[in-house]
Order: structure tokens, then sequence, then C-alpha cells
């Protein structure tokens, strides 16, 4: 029997465009300085993420989004889990050079699952189109 596992992207709302423009099958490629693509194990640390830096950053654009998508368990179990402060603080560590074959992993497409919208940010039709 084939397992997916769920994973979670916090996200602001440039990165989101980029994955509704991919018809949200792909997260982007990483900035040349970002060598680890790094998606999280769960809602409540993706959502603490989005919430408390995508949104609430002073450089932020006052917005943030929780995807979420599954991956194969067995493609899964390649990657280290790296935790990174509390114990739900759980991330997955892909290297970059690796995130067009981890896209290609992807089971039934990126969703949202979660959106922060803080008073500044103004929704596009782009975006409000596949929020929850």
């Amino acid at each position: 029997m084939n397992t997916n596992i769920t994973l979670y992207r916090p996200t602001g709302a440039n990165e989101l465009e980029l994955i509704i423009d991919s018809g949200m099958k792909r997260y982007p490629p990483r900035l040349y300085w970002q060598p680890i693509f790094y998606p999280v194990l769960n809602f409540q640390y993706a959502a603490e993420i989005a919430e408390r830096w995508n949104m609430g950053d002073e450089d932020s654009d006052g917005v943030g989004f929780v995807t979420a998508f599954e991956i194969p368990e067995h493609y899964f179990k390649q990657f280290q889990i790296q935790t990174v402060g509390l114990v739900h603080h759980q991330e997955l560590w892909v290297p970059a050079t690796q995130l067009d074959e981890f896209n290609d992993a992807i089971v039934n497409g990126i969703r949202v699952e979660k959106a922060f919208i803080g008073k500044k940010f103004v929704i596009n039709d782009k975006i409000k189109s596949i929020l929850p």
C-alpha cells in the first residue's frame, strides 16, 4: 500500500503567486543564497511561521499563508528531519538542487490551508481564487 505524508510550507504572497502560476503543482526555485527548501512537518509550526514571520515581520507585505501537500512516504524517508527549536519545530531539509525532483513527487497538488491577512495587504483576484 502506498502511503503519503502531508507536509506544510509557509509562504508569502510572492511565493504563493508563483505556486498558483504552476497550477498549484510546484514550489518555485530557491534564490541563489537559499541552499535548502524546508517544508515543515506539522500545521502548528507552519502557522506560527506564516503568522509571525511572513505576516508579522516589518519587512513583510502583511500576509502569510500555510500551504499543504503530500509526497510518498518512501520518497519522504530519504531526507533529514531537523528539529530547529521546540519539539514541534520540525523541518524536512531538501537540498535546493533537488527541488525539481521533489516537486515531481508531490501528489494531488498544493493547497492553501490557512491565510493570515493583515490590514495593509490587498488580496488580488489570483490569490482570492485559491483561498479556503
